[in-house]
């Protein structure tokens, strides 16, 4: 088992009719003025804007929508302004994944005095030092940004998505009620059961460790959300198949699947390539990249394939045998979702991909990736390749 340490200061209010605790939870921070910050105004069309702001009626709430799917430097930046304008001086984040990343960034950068890029770029010397606390309200379960303390931001007129990140971006609060699932359209349920499975197999998809815990963890997780994937699809409002999605969602990223065991995070790495370059959904550009990546990685990683097709998917015969029938099955259940795996079923425009993805990674200087055998620039480019 290897070393780690681990901490996880969120507190998580999970279940129906809990936001009645939003002001007491606020009240122990000290808090006078909050910034309210949503995405395309969906929380408005269910009612839950109306809920809240009856709820926040004893702070002074500041209003600032539109924050994107893939949040976007310049959108954030101008919730920034208004947040250091009004001083306010608690965040709330209502909404998926990208919302609550988008505020991870804005609680950082309004105290910030220099240039909040040059942070993402993490150029030296360059560091949020400082946050506004912030708490969040789950609308959409899958990247389990509401217990931990990672984002993702990216910039649209430079072709960039960039990752950040620490100690002080965990989130004081998360209300995670599985009934909103039900105000959410088919599509992004699907790519919220694909973030969490993913997050999942990044964490375990290496090799063999003496880690028991941590591996059964992993698996319990990815049989609970095959189990329930087709029931919150074709009913979103069933609350057993709801409950066990968010559930699932927040352990595969809040910072425990990680501890003890070597981790491969390639596959988000390519990902975020490909949605800068083309706006593909973020689960999406997972979906295509996933099945290949195994493919590529077949002998680094054919123990633990084998083990994951065996406990997870029923899978018998030899190791090989076993390995290879778990890459299938996992692109099955992709596809079982309404998902292509395939970049050309995403756009027109790929034929020069593989090659951009290789130039970028190696002017950043990230000359190896994976856990054990160091997946180089020019593996990526042939992972990239084989799933056009």
């Amino acid at each position: 088992m290897l070393n780690f340490e681990v901490i996880n200061p969120t507190r998580i209010v999970f279940g129906k009719d809990q936001l009645d605790r939003l002001s007491e939870l606020l009240s122990e921070y000290q808090v006078k003025k909050v910034l309210l910050a949503y995405g395309g105004g969906s929380i408005k069309r269910i009612g839950l804007f109306d809920k809240l702001i009856e709820r926040l009626n004893d702070f002074e709430v500041v209003e600032f929508g539109g924050i994107e799917a893939n949040p976007e430097y310049t959108t954030l930046m101008k919730a920034v302004t208004l947040g250091r304008e009004k001083e306010v001086d608690f965040i709330l984040a209502v909404g998926g994944g990208s919302v609550i990343d988008g505020v991870k960034f804005i609680s950082g950068a309004i105290p910030y005095t220099g240039e909040p890029w040059d942070v993402l770029e993490k150029k030296e010397d360059c560091n949020f030092e400082a946050a506004i606390p912030f708490g969040t309200v789950l609308t959409l379960p899958a990247t389990g940004s509401e217990a931990n303390s990672g984002a993702v931001v990216s910039r649209s007129e430079l072709e960039a998505k960039r990752v950040m990140g620490g100690p002080l971006f965990f989130p004081k609060f998360s209300f995670c009620d599985p009934s909103l699932i039900a105000t959410l359209p088919k599509r992004q349920i699907a790519n919220g059961i694909i973030d969490a499975y993913m997050h999942t197999l990044e964490q375990y998809l290496t090799y063999p460790t003496d880690n028991l815990l941590q591996e059964r963890e992993a698996e319990g997780i990815l049989k609970t959300l095959i189990e329930i994937a087709p029931e919150v699809i074709v009913d979103p409002s069933n609350y057993r198949a709801a409950a066990n999605l968010m559930h699932c969602a927040t352990h595969a990223l809040n910072g425990n699947l990680r501890c003890g065991v070597p981790t491969d995070w390639t596959t988000h790495m390519i990902g975020h390539e490909l949605t800068a370059f083309y706006g593909i959904d973020h689960a999406r550009t997972l979906a295509i990249i996933a099945p290949r990546l195994y493919e590529h990685t077949f002998d680094n990683k054919k123990e633990k394939l084998a083990q994951y097709g065996e406990r997870v998917w029923g899978l018998t015969g030899g190791l090989e045998s076993r390995a290879k029938g778990a890459i299938v099955k996992t692109e099955q259940f992709f596809n079982s979702l309404g998902v292509d795996t395939r970049l050309s079923q995403h756009t027109d425009a790929y034929e020069n991909t593989a090659e951009r993805i290789r130039t970028i990674f190696e002017e950043r200087g990230w000359t190896a990736m994976g856990e054990r055998q160091a997946v180089l620039p020019h593996d990526i480019e042939q992972i990239v390749k084989s799933s056009y």
